[in-house]
């Protein structure tokens, strides 16, 4: 590469910056031909961004759709501890693949971090899919390994749209995680028909393994995807300073963390068992009724994520998700309270906890993602945004746990009920004043916080390089123009 192209290419730090004067042809052609490279790869990269996370939302659900179907299936060794084992074992692996690829997001860029995401989210489906054993127990020990092994690769991190981020993240992220739960229960459904309502292996190993087909056809292109502008105009790739940039970046971490933690400790649990709580207060119902009914309540999650994303571009971001927290709360401190009437007229029941995930996704379901992006700069998005996921699927993996040792205390199973809602309903109280108090409003504009980061690293003395090549990445895209 020659000089001028290079001094086109990156941007060094230090404390005196010293800005390009080169206004060669060259110079100025290849970063206008990689510009319009990088909208075309933007374009694919949401749209398979969105499929990727349809696939990682029909894989971390589907297993709450079978575990009604394991208890038939296999009573003696479905215990209670492998049946929160399976549960947890996508959302702990989640945990790891956040905190992972957060780190390889940022030094290694997109590309790189989700090829390998995609393999390992492949590998974990093959293995839990084929799961076997000398008895029931260890057939579900190697499944919950694979689905381990597959949430580490479901840990990958979102790419961000700058312009109106608020539908578009919605739309992109939540609305396609949440589709992926309602197909799970779908697909379920139509496996069932297909075996005549029979129930044997065949039907878990079949909604397992169909998790396995988008996957595979996405990892071409994300192959060929390149790394966002923002991130190759602000990469840091190497010596980061992370003393420099917690000191500046503390409040928000531990807010983003912490609201995040609140999240996913309720509404993971309450979406994998709603087909188990259902099942619970309607003890009469068939296997297919308890799955169609999860699947309902699954469905009230996609609303939510369109309200949430038009109220954050209208309101505000900090102002929704602590709305949602707040609202959510509420209803379900309502149906934990009022539990027995409510459920004398069960469709009210699946109406108000409908509602309840709707108003979940509306608030932090959506605020959680956008507001964890946006208060921090683009050198460092992928490690706090990773370290605050993680800790969310910390909580997730908590509160699938804890859920249903909770209901089993009580005596009476309808108690259990009441009581996992009275629980959430606190903890979304306290999501609702996480975010009040500790996440700053932050402007949209994602470069005016890069530049504000830059000027705070040149004043303490920072001397380091930011901007990667782009020859290399123009070189190796599909998209030539």
């Amino acid at each position: 590469m020659d000089s001028k192209k290079s001094e086109v290419d990156e941007v060094t730090v230090s404390p005196i910056l010293h800005p390009s004067n080169d206004t060669s042809k060259d110079a100025i052609a290849q970063p206008s031909t990689f510009s319009r490279i990088s909208r075309i790869s933007s374009i694919f990269m949401v749209l398979v961004g969105g499929l990727a996370l349809f696939s990682d939302g029909y894989n971390a659900q589907v297993i709450g759709y079978m575990n009604p179907l394991f208890k038939e299936l296999y009573p003696d060794a479905f215990t209670p501890t492998i049946k929160t084992r399976l549960s947890n074992a996508f959302l702990i692996g989640e945990v790891f693949g956040m905190l992972f690829f957060g780190w390889g997001i940022d030094r290694l860029g997109r590309r790189t971090g989700i090829v390998f995401a995609t393999l390992f989210l492949i590998i974990g489906i093959v293995l839990a899919t084929a799961a076997h054993g000398k008895s029931p127990t260890s057939m579900f020990w190697m499944m919950i390994i694979g689905r381990g092994v597959a949430g580490f690769g479901a840990g990958d991190e979102t790419a961000f749209v700058r312009r109106r981020r608020g539908m578009l993240v919605a739309v992109a992220t939540d609305f396609a995680i949440d589709l992926g739960f309602v197909m799970a229960g779908v697909i379920v459904l139509i496996v069932l028909a297909a075996y005549h309502q029979h129930i044997n292996d065949g039907v878990w190993r079949v909604s397992f393994g169909l998790g396995f087909v988008l996957p595979v056809g996405l990892l071409f292109f994300r192959l060929r995807l390149i790394n966002s502008t923002q991130y190759r105009k602000h990469a840091i790739k190497s010596d980061i300073p992370y003393w420099l940039v917690i000191k500046r970046y503390w409040k928000p971490m531990l807010g983003t963390s912490l609201a995040w933690f609140m999240y996913d400790f309720v509404t993971y649990p309450f979406g994998i068992f709603g087909s188990t709580i259902i099942g619970t207060l309607n003890p009469n119902n068939t296997l297919v009724q308890n799955i169609g009914f999860g699947t309902v309540l699954n469905c009230f999650y996609l609303p939510g994520t369109l309200i949430g994303g038009l109220l954050m571009d209208k309101i505000g971001r900090k102002q929704t998700m602590a709305l949602g927290f707040f609202l959510w709360s509420i209803l379900a401190f309502i149906i934990g309270g009022a539990l027995n009437p409510i459920t004398s007229v069960f469709p009210l029941f699946v109406v108000l906890y409908g509602i309840f995930n709707t108003l979940g996704e509306m608030g932090p379901g959506v605020g959680t993602f956008l507001c964890g992006a946006e208060s921090f700069p683009t050198p460092v998005r992928g490690h706090f945004l990773g370290f605050a996921a993680a800790v969310g699927k910390a909580g997730a993996a908590i509160g699938t746990q804890v859920f249903t040792p909770i209901q089993n205390s009580f005596s009476d199973p309808q108690k259990g009920v009441q009581g996992v809602f009275l629980i959430g309903a606190a903890f979304a109280m306290v999501g609702c004043l996480l975010t009040w108090f500790l996440i700053p409003d932050k402007e949209k504009d994602l470069e005016s916080e890069d530049a504000r980061f830059r000027a705070y690293l040149e004043e303490n003395g920072y001397e380091g390089t930011f901007g990667e090549s782009i020859d290399a990445e123009i070189k190796s895209s599909a998209f030539h123009i």
